[in-house]
């Protein structure tokens, strides 16, 4: 492909060089260093003028490092004379600072979108945002991809006649019945109240659970404390079988180990949307890449081509 550039932070190098390879480019090099006062400083060490340029980078732990650097690699391709620049960002971690429910606090998730566009930014594709309001915190073109086709193509290898598709909480049920739509399973929800961020409630499951296989999709699973709330009420209601999906697998805190002491739980499931941490383990986890959607969505883009048909169900 000519005339593109795709570099990389350090926040996950794997899922760039695959989606590098899906494109048939090199990824170029990029060199991060830091003052003695501790300031990062970031150079593209591939020509930028006048070609169009992606920039991959989900924003994980440590957030504030990976989002510093991809504020600056906005900013060195815009000094280098780039024609475009466009945010790959697989996950979004302030996409839930995302309304304000209690006084005096910020909404990160519009903030920092106004960040990247000042530091250069001219177009954002995005993967399975939190929440749909956190697209409109942009003032460019966003392409808003989800993980929907890649999870319900793992999960058509099983039988999936007496499927439910189970939400957490009713804010993430449309994405659920979308999913279910995909595989043909009926689609459930649970009745949640957050505490705090670790501290949830789930008083009941609306839909059918009793004697079928279920299937907890998130769109992402941080400490683990919503699915493990939400699979004591799901083992009152005698569900066959359970497996949990989600997006982005972050599993903080011991989260996958704990899911994967769960003998009910069949699989855990998520996409490499982010980097696994490498201190967490179970043979329970599969993990599905995303890299060929974003590797396509960045072809389209380049080429002027609609990015809509990888939304397209089937």
């Amino acid at each position: 492909m000519r005339d593109i550039a795709v570099f990389s932070g350090s926040a996950h190098p794997d899922l760039a060089e695959e989606v590098c390879a899906h494109l048939g480019v090199p990824l170029s090099p990029t060199r991060i260093s830091r003052f003695a006062n501790d300031c990062l400083e970031v150079q593209l060490q591939a020509n930028c003028r006048e070609r169009d340029v992606f920039l991959i980078q989900p924003l994980v732990k440590p957030v504030q490092e990976h989002l510093v650097e991809l504020l600056l690699m906005c900013d060195a391709a815009r000094g280098a004379s780039a024609s475009r620049i466009t945010v790959v960002m697989p996950h979004y971690s302030y996409a839930r600072s995302d309304k304000k429910d209690a006084p005096r606090i910020s909404i990160g998730g519009r903030l920092v979108a106004d960040l990247m566009v000042a530091a250069g930014a001219s177009r954002v594709l995005a993967m399975t945002l939190h929440s749909p309001q956190v697209h409109g915190f942009f003032s460019v073109p966003v392409d808003h991809l989800h993980a929907l086709r890649e999870l319900a193509d793992h999960f058509r290898q099983y039988d999936l006649s007496r499927t439910t598709v189970v939400s957490p909480d009713l804010g993430n049920a449309k994405e659920a019945a979308a999913f279910a739509r995909r595989i043909g399973a009926q689609v459930a929800a649970g009745a949640k109240q957050r505490y705090a961020d670790d501290r949830v409630s789930i008083s009941s499951v609306i839909g059918e659970i009793a004697g079928r296989d279920v299937i907890v999709l998130d769109d992402e699973i941080a400490k683990g404390s919503t699915v493990l709330e939400l699979l004591d009420r799901l083992r009152e209601l005698g569900p066959r079988s359970i497996r949990v999906a989600c997006t982005h697998g972050l599993f903080a805190s011991g989260a996958l180990k704990r899911l994967g002491e769960q003998p009910d739980v069949l699989e855990i499931v998520c996409t490499n949307t982010v980097p696994i941490p490498a201190d967490e383990h179970t043979d329970k986890l599969r993990v599905l890449s995303i890299a060929p959607a974003l590797g396509e969505a960045v072809r389209r883009i380049h080429n002027g081509e609609s990015v809509s048909a990888l939304f397209e169900e089937g």
